[in-house]
């Protein structure tokens, strides 16, 4: 069966979900989107997700045509077209079909598309192993360019970085910010841990503000870890005890070396296993 994929009010088949070479989103990688999980026929933290769409969209004065209720219906709709209880969604709001020229005027509409399928996940050893990591050349954008806090189609910076991790053999890479600090790998939050407290990098430090970041900051606080936002420096994943990243793709994933170096026992720490618990506590509840 042919995934239905629902573009600008209607479900299309995959082969016919097309949208103008002239889209501004294609040409100027001019909009934003979100990425979502499904998890047993729920989608997970829905309202979340939809309010950093509409605030990014905002943020570029983009109007998303439809509220977010309607939204969050041509979601379900989707995936349930397609029978998925577990899946992946991805929406995306474009500025549309204009000309040649970056002027958004010369959009007169904007387009919206979801789609939802399958994801490659990590396997369950991977999680039980954890991953290595290494920091990138590339940093995050830079708040007086475009705000990092931004999810938008504008992810060059990010896919170079990833880049460099393919080269170094390894998953994910480390992107600091224009002044040196920690900001977030290429597509996932970090977090590390110092004794028995959770860091992770502040709003301030070129982050986008992961949904799944956000739940385990308040699990942490529903089960009594001290989980504070600070400011990282490289030296403080070289000598932190445990790391993980969180993300949508990734969920919780343990980090156990970074730029070569061993990290803690060089195995998933004790806080990064509970936390992985809890987690998939959750979003089965």
């Amino acid at each position: 069966m042919s995934l239905k994929i629902w573009l600008d009010g209607q479900l299309v088949d995959r082969a016919d979900a097309k949208i103008s070479v002239y889209d501004h989103g294609l040409l100027y990688g001019d909009g934003v989107f979100e990425g979502i999980r499904v998890y047993a026929g729920k989608v997970f933290e829905g309202p979340a997700h939809l309010r950093r769409l509409y605030d990014s969209a905002k943020a570029i004065r983009l109007e998303i045509p439809i509220p977010p209720e309607k939204m969050m219906a041509a979601i379900e709709q989707t995936y349930k077209a397609n029978n998925f209880t577990e899946c992946y969604i991805r929406a995306v709001v474009t500025r549309g079909v204009g000309d040649f020229g970056i002027n958004p005027r010369n959009s007169k509409a904007p387009s919206v598309f979801i789609i939802s399928d399958l994801i490659n996940v990590y396997p369950k050893e991977i999680y039980e192993k954890g991953i290595p990591v290494i920091t990138a050349s590339y940093i995050r954008n830079h708040p007086s360019a475009q705000s990092p806090r931004i999810k938008s189609l504008n992810y060059l910076n990010n896919v170079l970085a990833k880049i460099e991790a393919n080269d170094a053999g390894v998953p994910e890479a480390i992107m600091l910010n224009h002044a040196g600090n920690v900001a977030e790998c290429t597509a996932d939050n970090i977090f590390i841990v110092r004794g028995t407290q959770v860091q992770t990098p502040t709003t301030c430090d070129g982050i986008l503000e992961g949904v799944t970041r956000k739940v385990i900051m308040e699990l942490c606080a529903k089960n009594k870890i001290d989980c504070i936002e600070k400011t990282l420096q490289r030296h403080d994943l070289y000598i932190a005890d445990e790391m993980f990243v969180t993300g949508t793709g990734a969920e919780v994933m343990p980090v156990t070396k970074v730029d070569g170096r061993v990290i803690g026992s060089g195995e998933p720490g004790t806080l990064t296993k509970k936390l992985i618990e809890l987690f998939h506590k959750h979003v089965r509840g």
